[in-house]
């Protein structure tokens, strides 16, 4: 069963050590089957997203414009505000990478509209311009840490 302390569903500390459970690896309960279907579902949604920004900003008249195009203008500021908050448990990562999504698209929006300057195109635009920004403040931020943490164990030895 799987809780919200702990996503990966394996609730056994013998499956947590990495040795099968009474599955066999079919993947249930976060075997090694589920384990290797993330990625596969994180190459998806990126898929996804990308066509639904494909679309809009092409203003391709299609039943799957408007989805994709949602989806896109979700997840592109998602995993802007997810990538520096690997500190944080699964759950409470989704949930801040959700409002944080919600409020840049909101912020987008208000600012594009303040400024008399709405388009669909431009709105797709600049949600990709802020969530690129934020994705390349998460790596500038992480690549400063892990060089502040060689400099500091070089100084230590």
């Amino acid at each position: 069963m799987q809780s919200f302390t702990d996503l990966t569903g394996l609730d056994d500390p013998a499956e947590r050590n990495g040795t099968e459970g009474t599955d066999g690896g079919s993947g249930r309960d976060g075997g090694p089957a589920a384990r290797d279907s993330l990625p596969v579902m994180a190459g998806v949604a990126a898929a996804i997203a990308g066509v639904g920004g494909a679309l809009a900003l092409a203003d391709v008249t299609s039943p799957l414009r408007a989805p994709f195009a949602l989806f896109f203008l979700i997840v592109a500021p998602a995993c802007a505000v997810a990538a520096p908050l690997r500190g944080l448990d699964p759950l409470s990562r989704a949930v801040v990478a959700t409002g944080g999504a919600v409020a840049v698209d909101l912020l987008v929006a208000q600012t594009m509209l303040a400024l008399h300057a709405w388009t669909v195109r431009g709105g797709v635009v600049a949600v990709a311009a802020v969530s690129a920004v934020l994705l390349l403040l998460a790596f500038l931020l992480a690549h400063a840490r892990r060089h502040r943490g060689r400099a500091t164990r070089s100084r230590a030895s």
